[in-house]
């Protein structure tokens, strides 16, 4: 047996993350009970892991990805998605780079590493870079803050939410652009049809050639447009509701639920059966919608959670009825794994720190067809991780 296949087989036991709570919070549900009726947090408790036997289990993967070629070096990983090959996709801030990282960009030189990546880059199941690309270029306003990744029928979806990002950009999968939606630093607010405000992610229905927008770091809405012309369809706000850009207080668990959405609206995702899900981060909750915006239901998770809030991304697990929903908190530095029926946590992956497995500033989550998981990192977190899944 081989040292790295020792070492994987070590993993399998002292790297398996996935947390069972004893009771959840009867404030991660659907919020239609009478706002009077929430209760506090309940504890959880961590079980042995037999006691996991109808939940998926996961462990992170070290060597997942390769080392990058051509001494290159990636920052802040805002963004990724996995495409219809399985093939991973990640977008990062080369700018979010320190000199000391890029110190053999110098002239002269002032170590032998490193360069910085290209913003985005495309990864085979085993973590071999297969395309890179993306960076200024002629007839597209390349975003100042990479931001959201969204692979679909072929096309590269990407997002910006730098100051005066008010665009979203459409490539081919070598990088070669085709469509350009708003224009930088023309953004109106969050009622304005053709920029956006600073958005940070994208979901595309290919059958309907719609792209959902996540609007976002500057707006609070999610705004959908033809994929194939640009052309605006509609959009809307908290609760199905006109959004406004007044200012808002900060959020506060004790207060009623806010009618508007807080900044970031941080995702989107549609489930097959036609729902709209949207994170608002800030406000620590998930809003549900039809299509058309008409608003379904929410949830609340990690209620008391402030600052940057508890609802930074998810994904829905891929059995037929899509019953399992997985969620980052970069707040909390956990993945949760949650019982998308009832909205009831039923599982925790990971926490703070810096080691494999662990999140700093997590910010971002895609799975593949086989189930496994990929979690971003911002701020100094800076990377990609991949978690095995190894039951269910």
């Amino acid at each position: 047996m081989s040292t790295e296949a020792r070492f994987m087989k070590l993993l399998a036991f002292t790297w398996t993350y996935a947390v069972l709570a004893n009771c959840a919070s009867a404030q991660d549900g659907v919020r239609d009970i009478p706002f009077h009726q929430r209760a506090a947090n309940s504890p959880t408790t961590v079980l042995a892991n037999e006691d996991l036997a109808d939940l998926p289990q996961f462990m992170v993967d070290p060597f997942w990805p390769k080392p990058l070629p051509n001494n290159w070096i990636i920052g802040q990983v805002s963004g990724a998605h996995v495409d219809s090959q399985d093939h991973v996709w990640i977008v990062h801030r080369p700018g979010s780079l320190a000199e000391r990282d890029i110190a053999a960009t110098f002239d002269p030189p002032l170590s032998k590493c490193c360069f910085p990546a290209p913003p985005v880059l495309e990864f085979d199941h085993s973590g071999n870079v297969l395309r890179a690309w993306g960076g200024p270029g002629e007839g597209y306003d390349w975003p100042r803050s990479e931001h959201g990744i969204h692979l679909a029928d072929g096309f590269v979806w990407l997002a910006g939410n730098g100051q005066g990002d008010s665009q979203i950009l459409k490539f081919t999968m070598d990088g070669e652009f085709v469509m350009q939606i708003g224009a930088p630093d023309q953004s109106t607010g969050s009622n304005d049809a053709e920029n956006l405000g600073r958005p940070a992610d994208m979901f595309v229905d290919v059958d309907a050639r719609e792209v959902y927008v996540a609007d976002g770091y500057g707006n609070r809405r999610i705004v959908v447009y033809d994929t194939e012309t640009g052309a605006y369809k509609r959009h809307w706000g908290a609760y199905g509701n006109r959004p406004h850009d007044d200012p808002l207080p900060p959020y506060d668990p004790a207060a009623r639920p806010s009618e508007q959405f807080g900044n970031p609206v941080h995702c989107v995702q549609v489930s097959e059966e036609g729902l709209v899900y949207v994170c608002d981060r800030t406000n620590d909750r998930v809003q549900v919608f039809q299509k058309d915006g008409a608003f379904v239901a929410e949830a609340f998770f990690e209620p008391d959670t402030l600052m940057n809030g508890s609802v930074y991304d998810l994904v829905l697990s891929s059995d037929a009825n899509q019953s399992l929903m997985f969620m980052v908190d970069g707040m909390n530095s956990e993945l949760r794994i949650i019982d998308r029926a009832t909205n009831v946590t039923r599982g925790r992956v990971g926490r703070a720190g810096r080691w494999a497995g662990q999140f700093y500033a997590v910010h971002d989550i895609t799975m593949d067809s086989q189930g496994n998981l990929y979690t971003t990192e911002v701020s100094t977190g800076q990377r990609v991780q991949k978690f095995r899944r190894l039951s269910q």
